[in-house]
């Protein structure tokens, strides 16, 4: 049996984790865990700390990722055998694959993954000391103004240059590396019910920084399809600000979901609370005949609600109205739309006269 999740299980993230996830993950799991901070349990920390690189290393390579996604490490290593992803034998699609022959994927050195995700702030001047000083008081382990000189505890070795590691550093020989990524600013977008019910699009400002010191204003056109869920991201990859390399950040927007004042969202549906008195719970209303209400939709509809002639209501009863909720945006899903829940609340009275209260006992026993 496959075991491809043991790569994610390392770094405590879901298959389905983004690009962004995985550097996130990585960098908090590799400052929790270098060697040089856990000296009370090196041994420990040395096996943990190169799990984590070669993790890092394999998920953050959608090649690589792939491979592994579908083979697990024994495929991904050579030792699986078998055809590769296009179902034919071995991995001719994939860098290091060769025709009909099986991907041969080795680890670098943990520490020189580590050194090229941080720019280089381990090696070069100041040292592991002064690197996580840095990290703890909010830097980013980065040497500034300077090109950053890998260290580390035994290099490349034989192995030659780091070209096929993400972000294309390239430390071969110990030599200057490449820019690191520059990153990503995650920023809030806060949407109505209604704005979701309907979908539409908002026109944001957003001021760029230039590494030159200058400003510059963009508007961007962020689209939100009708359903979108609260943590739904768009990207709009090079508009944030410009690192002192020139590399633009990506700006992120995260759907957040404004309070309603009627509706509450779950999931798909919509749950919207209705009173009714103690004496419409129990007799229905003056006059007879059933209990309706109206209940105003999200897109100004008036949807009517009804509720059998003869029947005692419960405290938190609810109606339940099919395709009157949120519409799903899953072009996948069978339901168009959730459902429309009116959730019966019973007022009871503040207070009874004594007449009412023996009457009510002689009904009730």
């Amino acid at each position: 049996m496959v075991n491809n999740t043991e790569y994610y299980k390392v770094l405590g993230i879901n298959k389905d984790a983004t690009e962004a996830d995985i550097k996130k993950a990585y960098k908090k799991e590799s400052l929790k865990w270098h060697p040089d901070r856990n000296i009370d349990k090196r041994a420990m920390a040395e096996e943990k700390f190169k799990k984590l690189g070669e993790a890092y290393e394999v998920l953050s390579d959608p090649n690589k990722r792939e491979i592994y996604d579908q083979l697990g490490e024994e495929g991904l290593k050579g030792g699986g055998g078998g055809a590769g992803p296009g179902g034919g034998a071995g991995f001719s699609g994939f860098p290091g694959g060769g025709s009909g022959g099986s991907y041969h994927f080795q680890a670098h050195d943990p520490n020189d993954i580590f050194n090229a995700f941080f720019g280089g702030g381990m090696g070069g001047n100041g040292g592991t000391e002064d690197f996580f000083t840095n990290i703890s008081s909010g830097g980013t382990g980065r040497p500034s103004g300077r090109r950053a000189r890998m260290g580390g505890m035994g290099g490349m070795g034989g192995m030659g240059g780091m070209g096929g590691m993400p972000g294309g550093f390239d430390m071969g020989g110990g030599s200057a590396v490449a820019p690191p990524p520059p990153g990503e600013v995650i920023k809030p977008l806060a949407l109505t019910l209604e704005e979701l019910y309907k979908g539409g699009t908002k026109k944001l400002k957003l001021t760029k920084h230039t590494r030159t010191g200058g400003q510059e204003e963009k508007i961007l056109e962020v689209a939100y399809k009708a359903g979108w869920k609260k943590g739904t991201k768009i990207k709009f990859a090079g508009a944030g600000n410009e690192d002192e390399h020139g590399q633009s950040q990506t700006v992120t927007f995260v759907v957040e979901e404004k309070k309603h004042t009627r509706f509450e969202r779950v999931d798909d549906d919509l749950v919207i609370k209705l009173n009714i008195t103690l004496s419409q719970a129990l007799l229905g209303p003056d006059g007879g005949g059933p209990i309706v209400k109206e209940v105003e939709q999200l897109d100004g509809r008036r949807i009517k609600v009804t509720l059998p002639e003869g029947q005692i209501v419960q405290p938190g009863q609810e109606t339940r109205i099919t395709g009157e909720g949120m519409p799903v945006s899953k072009a996948s899903s069978a339901k168009r739309k959730g459902d429309l829940v009116v959730r019966w609340n019973v007022v009871f009275p503040t207070r009874l006269t004594p007449q009412q209260k023996q009457a009510l006992r002689g009904v009730l026993g």
